[in-house]
């Protein structure tokens, strides 16, 4: 892969939504996908069944600004970390990660120490969760 290499971004937010793992359910993620998506910011859908490594690798191909994952499966503990540390090692750990799905809160409190920026759960709004994207996008925790 090649390394990402830091550059002021022009035009609209470039955002990743991928689904990692085996769960085979993106409803969520395309419902959060339209919302970015009408708040503006262009939005690349991975689609299911992502691997970490091809998450990280359409996350520096695609040059985008962040990074959506979706999980509903219960692997987020094995597959979250790996994304992070994949986008260390190809030089793109700047590119800032948020989650949704199922994630009990000592898992969320784990992943937050990780690196993971913001992660969201049942009944999170689409306005948090936009309102958290822009915020992420301009830099700022």
């Amino acid at each position: 892969m090649a390394k990402a290499t830091a550059k002021p971004r022009r035009g609209p937010v470039r955002i990743l939504i991928a689904k990692p793992g085996l769960d085979g359910h993106d409803r969520g993620a395309k419902v959060v996908a339209r919302a970015l998506r009408d708040a503006g910011m262009e939005v690349i859908y991975a689609g299911l069944r992502q691997t970490p490594e091809e998450i990280v690798r359409a996350a520096i191909e695609e040059d985008v600004d962040l990074v959506g994952l979706s999980i509903l499966s219960g692997a987020h503990m094995a597959l979250f970390p790996r994304v992070l540390r994949l986008l260390k090692r190809e030089g793109a750990s700047k590119i800032p990660v948020f989650a949704g799905g199922i994630i009990p809160d000592e898992d969320a409190k784990r992943l937050r120490r990780l690196g993971i920026r913001a992660i969201f759960g049942p009944g999170a709004s689409l306005a948090e969760i936009v309102q958290t994207a822009q915020r992420l996008a301009r830099g700022a925790a």
